[in-house]
């Protein structure tokens, strides 16, 4: 059965899955079939607008303020078109046969705009100056219009209120608003406020073998890499980019790691992690042997984190990170940061896991939708449009059921792999949670840990248990998997919801050299 459908089954005698994404009906496009995702997809509203300024009829000024104005945004048109970052919205980077990036073509790019960047900069700074003055002048209070009978009229007035009551609004272009939240602020703050849960909690989750799941794939991938490292050293120091309340605290500790460093953008996250750590601590025997940590509240999209070590030279054989790099990709210079902090510090031969999701899937899928979004039950994604995917900062709204409610940012994955290249990463494995499940699956270890850590629902359900699904549709495949008699009862298995969900990540490893 082809790997496109989802309501096929896996032939595995014990364990059964529904099949990786949508049947080739659903995922046919309402128009022309498209090919995978490219950068021939990628629409520049900068380059477009740019253009247009050009080649429109000169700009009619009325004073000398607009006059000022257009002169500085004629001086932005080379700059905006010589550099794809100037603006934040990317031109699609030059490529070769391969559909490889160009770094070079970049580099001189950037040089060439150097020039008018510090012209425009110089005539920025004195248009800021001359536009504070003015602002200062305008929100200055006319204190010669009112009449201070006494000390506490007075006090009233300079908290800003007139004395009967009523408040003094001075006179300003515009009242002042609540500034709105950063994407990293909305990213923190929601994951601060999810709530520590414990397992019984957790196991009425309609998304518990969800998560399971993809607790397995990250244990069987960190193991994998870990042992590997062990083959030529023993003390193993790791850095956690993204470790959120310390969910692979317990992963670290079964891996034998001399040193860790948990670093998240959530204080109150990092706070429960550190707090996990030494719960753990205080659980183990005296005698046992515990490696050492440090947290770190850090953006890492923004912040150079070399500089908050305790020890500024420190050096990693891996960095885990963990359905997170995504939230970088809204900016180049994000995204850079966080390879940067990734990389930078890895030991040749150090390892750069994660966990990230499939842009493939995610544009395949919505191209296959008669809307912006897609999804079921227990997740939906939203994007704002359709067709028009840039290389940063091409959002969109995930949800997924009591975990996940941000926006997120679509990762071009080859784009990652090219820029990676400037911190000497070579891409060494990438593949799909289905793929890799079907590869691991054949190691015994890995199966009998999958059993273990609930990866997979019984099916059918014990009597007095119930299915975490009430769809019928969502077990159609383990049903004609029992009714062919070719697995032995019960089997596991994992609704399709559920399954969907999952499908849309892959997994990905750099290593240094």
């Amino acid at each position: 059965m082809p790997a496109s459908s989802i309501s096929g089954v896996k032939a595995t005698p014990s364990l059964q899955l529904p099949q990786q994404g949508l049947s080739d009906k659903q995922l046919r496009p309402r128009k022309a079939p498209l090919p995978e995702w490219h950068p021939g997809l990628l629409v520049c509203s900068v380059r477009t607008v740019c253009y247009l300024l050009k080649k429109s009829p000169s700009l009619q000024v009325q004073d000398a303020r607009q006059a000022r104005r257009a002169q500085l945004f004629s001086r932005l048109l080379p700059l905006t078109q010589g550099d794809p970052r100037a603006l934040g919205r990317p031109d699609p980077p030059q490529r070769d046969a391969c559909g490889a990036i160009s770094v070079k073509e970049e580099e001189e790019a950037v040089t060439n705009s150097s020039a008018n960047m510090a012209e425009v900069e110089e005539s920025g700074k004195q248009k800021r100056k001359l536009v504070e003055e003015a602002d200062s002048r305008r929100k200055r209070p006319r204190r010669d219009s009112l009449v201070e009978k006494d000390d506490k009229t007075a006090n009233k007035y300079d908290e800003g209120q007139t004395g009967d009551g009523n408040t003094l609004h001075h006179e300003t272009e515009s009242e002042e608003v609540p500034k709105k939240k950063t994407h990293a602020e909305a990213v923190a703050a929601h994951y601060n406020k999810l709530e520590e849960v414990g397992l019984e909690q957790r196991s009425k989750s309609r998304i518990f073998y969800l998560r399971n799941f993809n607790n397995w794939i990250k244990s069987v991938l960190i193991g994998e890499f870990l042992d590997k490292v062990r083959q030529r050293k023993q003390n193993i120091t790791v850095l956690d980019l993204g470790c959120g309340k310390g969910g692979d605290l317990l992963k670290w500790k079964k891996g034998r790691i001399s040193k860790l460093v948990c670093t998240d953008i959530a204080d109150i996250s990092v706070q429960q992690c550190e707090q996990r750590y030494q719960d753990m601590r205080n659980r183990g025997r005296q005698n046992d042997r515990f490696f050492s940590a440090e947290f770190i509240t850090a953006d890492s999209t923004k912040e150079l984190l070399s500089k908050k070590y305790r020890d500024s030279n420190m050096y990693f054989d891996i960095c885990s990170c963990q359905f997170v790099y995504h939230y970088s990709f809204e900016t180049y210079e994000q995204a850079d940061m966080m390879l940067k902090n990734a990389c930078e510090q890895l030991s040749p031969g150090g390892y750069f896991i994660g966990t990230t999701p499939d842009s493939y899937e995610l544009v395949k899928r919505l191209e296959s939708s008669e809307t912006n979004s897609f999804g079921n039950e227990i997740y939906n994604v939203m994007f704002q449009t359709k067709g028009d995917y840039p290389l940063f900062g091409c959002k969109y709204d995930f949800h997924l059921e009591e975990v996940v409610d941000v926006p997120e940012f679509l990762v071009y994955f080859p784009l990652l792999v090219d820029m990676a290249k400037k911190y000497r990463m070579k891409l060494v494995y990438k593949k799909t949670f289905w793929e890799f499940y079907e590869e691991k699956v054949k190691n015994v270890e890995h199966k009998i840990l999958l059993q273990q850590m609930m990866a997979l629902e019984k099916y059918p359900a014990d009597e007095g248990s119930r299915l975490v699904s009430h769809l019928k549709e969502d077990y159609e495949h383990a049903e004609m998997s029992k009714k062919d008699g070719k697995a032995k009862l019960p089997f596991g298995t994992m609704s399709k919801s559920e399954w969907e969900a999952t499908s849309l990540y892959l997994i990905f490893v750099f290593e240094k050299l």
